[in-house]
């Protein structure tokens, strides 16, 4: 099972995650796959995702997060033992979120939501300052981040498998490159694709 956090302001709809999605229904495994719409609050996303995978064995589990979904994704297999691929995951949001307090717009849809002040401690009960097991780790980074530090990122997960992409963006344009071996990584082996 693959359960995908997306970022700060995205949802279903990025780009990351529809690809994904479309990937798994060609192999035939879309029920394998989840995307929800994470709540604005820290603490709620994290409710959200425990109970969409409670019942999962942590070994058949893998977290893709993307961004500030990679740094829930982080502190979640920390909590359950789960494998967890990270895509420029942000290793700081408490630091990076702060000047987004008040209210923000969704990406895809330019719907309002609102970023409360408590929303920061709430991130800050979710740091983790060192990763145990590095090898349940996959991080995938973009030196042309715009957004975060990549150097940051790279330093956060220490031994840890790492693809280190020599420019891109924030959202990793050509993520399309990377995806078959992020599913290996999550257990499932790429098929011939059905065109």
């Amino acid at each position: 099972m693959i359960l995908y956090l997306h970022g700060f302001r995205s949802s279903p709809q990025s780009f990351k995650a529809r690809l994904l999605a479309e990937r798994m229904r060609q192999l035939g495994r879309a029920d394998e796959y989840l995307c929800p719409q994470l709540p604005a609050s820290p603490a709620a996303a994290i409710a959200l995702a425990q109970d969409l995978v409670r019942a999962l064995d942590p070994a058949q589990l893998t977290l893709i997060g993307s961004s500030l979904g990679g740094y829930y994704a982080t502190w979640l297999a920390q909590q359950s033992g789960c494998r967890a691929v990270l895509l420029n995951p942000a290793v700081k949001p408490p630091r990076d979120l702060e000047k987004y307090v008040g209210v923000s717009t969704q990406y895809h849809s330019n719907e309002p939501f609102e970023f409360k002040r408590e929303y920061m401690a709430e991130l800050q009960a979710l740091q983790v300052e060192v990763i145990s097991k590095p090898e349940r780790y996959f991080l995938i980074a973009a030196t042309g981040d715009e957004v975060l530090d990549w150097q940051e990122m790279v330093g956060h997960y220490p031994q840890a498998r790492q693809i280190v992409i020599q420019g891109s963006d924030h959202g990793i344009s050509e993520f399309a490159d990377y995806a078959d071996e992020v599913l290996a990584f999550c257990g499932i082996a790429a098929q011939a694709r059905n065109t």
